[in-house]
């Protein structure tokens, strides 16, 4: 397949709808934390318990709907196959800024049983410490830096490791995310989000170099117009709750979906 960019306003998309993963809450696709990890230890962190139980103490998921999220700015298929994604591929150079593991558990979710999704495409790309993504105009054209993707595993798992995300005017700090299933060279299946970050956390990092030379951000979480398109439950669900040890931070996502 030809690479191709699609450049997209940051507008509420229309209200697609997927099955969400969430433990022992009523939250779709859930941000959680990982625990006593560093930005090292995220892609040995324990998989959440995708088995159904009977409501008990035992209980550690249930399966419920959230909300998907527009795309832009700015995917590009440019089908980089790998896990850490802080180099330029064209030049080497490696992205500045505080480190930030990422973990997918991603899950398929049929007839109320969760079960691993393997052998699905996750891409995740987001802007540099300066607020700036690769490939598209300006600064970033003719670059290839925080992008890329994984195909999840046996156990429904991709790991990324990338640096905590800049901002830019307009909108709050976040991360893109897109999970694709394919048939051939064509995609059968597509969801499409974002996550968000604690402004307290966020407000600490970028006052560190190289996130300091940016100056202070003019949008929070609580005037972005996509943030503020989500139910209480689903800006929970969709705000990542991260560990930090030394010098980074590590979550996980645990992304569940209905595919028919």
């Amino acid at each position: 397949m030809s690479s191709k960019k699609i450049l997209l306003p940051d507008a509420a998309l229309s209200r697609r709808r997927v099955i969400g993963l969430a433990a022992t809450s009523a939250i779709g696709v859930v941000v959680s934390q990982t625990i006593g990890g560093c930005a090292a230890d995220a892609a040995t962190a324990p998989l959440t318990d995708t088995t159904n139980t009977d409501g008990g103490s035992g209980s550690v998921a249930s399966c419920v709907v959230t909300a998907a999220l527009t795309e832009g700015p700015y995917f590009v298929d440019e089908r980089l196959n790998r896990s850490d994604i802080r180099a330029d591929s064209i030049t080497g150079a490696i992205s500045s800024g505080v480190p930030l593991a990422l973990r997918f558990n991603v899950s398929r979710v049929a007839s109320g049983a969760c079960t691993p999704l393997t052998g699905a495409y996750l891409d995740v790309w987001h802007c540099d410490a300066a607020g700036v993504y690769s490939d598209v105009s300006g600064a970033g054209a003719g670059r290839r830096f925080l992008r890329g993707y994984q195909i999840t595993d046996a156990n429904g798992v991709a790991a990324f490791t990338t640096i905590y995300p800049g901002w830019y005017s307009g909108r709050a700090v976040h991360v893109h995310f897109k999970l694709r299933l394919f048939a051939g060279s064509t995609a059968s299946y597509e969801f499409t989000s974002q996550f968000f970050f604690d402004e307290s956390l966020t407000t600490t990092v970028h006052a560190l170099s190289p996130y300091s030379s940016r100056g202070t951000r003019n949008t929070l979480n609580s005037n972005d117009n996509i943030y503020n398109s989500l139910s209480t439950a689903e800006k929970a669900a969709l705000t990542l709750q991260t560990t930090s040890a030394g010098s980074g931070y590590s979550g996980v996502i645990n992304l569940g979906v209905q595919l028919a």
